[in-house]
């Protein structure tokens, strides 16, 4: 393996490990050992679920590539999970405030072990149904856990504060640690002891049927709403008002799913960005490359969020500005540096500065994830905050299956331009967020049929 990326992978852990072990008190938050206890087994948890998420993702497009697919065959493949997501998981996901957040945690488990068992086939019909599990199975992981950890921590009387530790942590964990693990553990398997690309789902499964049976064993349940009288329109009904009427909610789930639709259509990109003559590149090595530039922005977060100011309103500006700028490089690569016409060999000059610039990319990934966990456990109610949440996905996946259905019509560098113009937007509304945080609702989340039900003590 090339010396440039051991070079940026211990560059980026040194940097990381400064930043952990720099940390003073006035960066960390004193939590009770009743809250520790609590945290300790949520990131058991989420760590194993991402493993199981993260062993995937280097490999889906590769993977894909080995049974024959081209782009535009990998690329209904992907539609058809976003779609999925948008279409089937948001009604799954919204059952999660009525049936109770526990048990759609289990739904994920087996609908993505099912998932990982359809990747055995080469066949094309059951790696599209494969994709439609992993979608449901997509909202389910983005919103059932944080839906289930938010709930369970206000009922168990923990200080608002402490969720920012556990929502650092686990993307700290779950999206930096145990992604660089899996990253280097899909190469192990795959490079190593050259099991085949479908090594990492088997291994997938295995850490989603672990994470499943101590859900089963430790957690308990806990609901939105479970009012008998509310059915799945209803809920959908509630949830629309409560982001039609209050702009925090709205700007926030535009915001989220500017930045989200940016980073999934990354993750389609970045393979054909960093080999587009088919260099030979180490997939898994540098997904844990990204995990460890994530890790950083995860560690900054936990700084940040620990802080009084400044406030996650006003740096999650400066976040999208940057993440927007490092998405630019490969269109500026192309103007300013002659593409390379050989093919195969290692990874080419324009090459290891893209890769640096994705670097950059994720460190804005890691620190928006804990961020926007913060914002949405501080503005959206907790009656539907599953449904809310997949109500966010809605127009993400829609921007995704827009993208990845034109992959063959427009060139690498304009879907880079697309992802680096809705970042500047999610700037631009960020700070539109900031300017109004501290105006007060002028409505609940309550849909507009079951209001004034009471009568008005006032009105005499």
């Amino acid at each position: 393996m090339e010396v440039f990326y051991y070079l940026v992978f211990g560059v980026l852990g040194l940097v990381v490990a400064a930043l952990e072990l720099s940390k003073n008190n006035k960066d960390r938050v004193n939590t009770s050992s009743a809250f520790n206890s609590f945290k300790n087994n949520y990131l058991i948890v989420y760590s194993l679920m991402m493993a199981g998420d993260w062993l995937q993702g280097p490999y889906v497009y590769y993977l894909y590539s080995t049974y024959g697919f081209g782009k535009g065959d990998i690329g209904q493949l992907f539609i058809a999970g976003f779609g999925s997501s948008m279409l089937f998981g948001t009604i799954v996901g919204s059952l999660a405030d009525k049936q109770g957040r526990k048990r759609a945690c289990i739904t994920y488990c087996i609908t993505y072990i099912l998932s990982c068992i359809t990747k055995h086939s080469p066949q094309y019909k059951v790696l599209m149904v494969g994709r439609v599990l992993g979608g449901i199975a997509t909202s389910l992981l983005f919103s059932s856990f944080e839906s289930w950890l938010v709930a369970e921590h206000n009922k168990r009387g923990f200080e608002q504060q402490w969720l920012s530790v556990t929502f650092s942590k686990a993307v700290f964990f779950g999206n930096g640690l145990v992604a660089i693990i899996a990253g280097l553990f899909g190469n192990l398997l795959v490079d190593t002891f050259a099991l085949g690309p479908v090594a990492p789902f088997d291994a997938a499964a295995c850490f989603l049927a672990i994470g499943m049976a101590v859900i089963l064993s430790s957690w308990t349940e806990n609901y939105g709403d479970p009012s008998e009288n509310k059915d799945l329109l209803t809920q959908f009904r509630g949830a629309a008002v409560a982001i039609a009427s209050d702009e925090k909610i709205a700007l926030l789930g535009a915001i989220q799913s500017l930045f989200e639709g940016s980073m999934y259509t990354f993750v389609f990109l970045w393979t054909p960005a960093l080999s587009p003559n088919d260099e030979e590149i180490p997939h898994g090595f540098i997904f844990a490359t990204f995990m460890l530039a994530s890790m950083l922005g995860s560690s900054l977060a936990s700084r940040l969020l620990a802080r009084s100011t400044p406030r996650v309103e006003s740096y999650m500006q400066i976040v999208f500005l940057v993440s927007g700028a490092a998405l630019l490089l490969p269109i500026l690569m192309t103007l300013f540096i002659a593409p390379s016409k050989v093919k195969g060999g290692g990874i080419s000059f324009s090459g290891c500065f893209q890769l640096l610039g994705f670097c950059i990319f994720e460190a804005c990934v890691g620190l928006f994830w804990p961020s926007i966990m913060k914002m949405r456990s501080q503005y959206i109610p907790e009656e539907a905050r599953s449904t809310i949440m997949n109500f966010f996905r809605i127009p993400l996946n829609i921007f995704v299956c827009v993208v990845l259905y034109n992959v063959n019509a427009f060139p690498i560098t304009v879907m880079f331009g697309m992802c680096s113009i809705f970042l500047f937007v999610a700037s631009l509304l960020q700070r539109r967020l900031m300017m109004i945080v501290d105006k007060p609702k002028t409505n609940d989340w309550t849909p507009l049929e079951e209001r004034n039900t009471e009568e008005d003590p006032l009105n005499i």
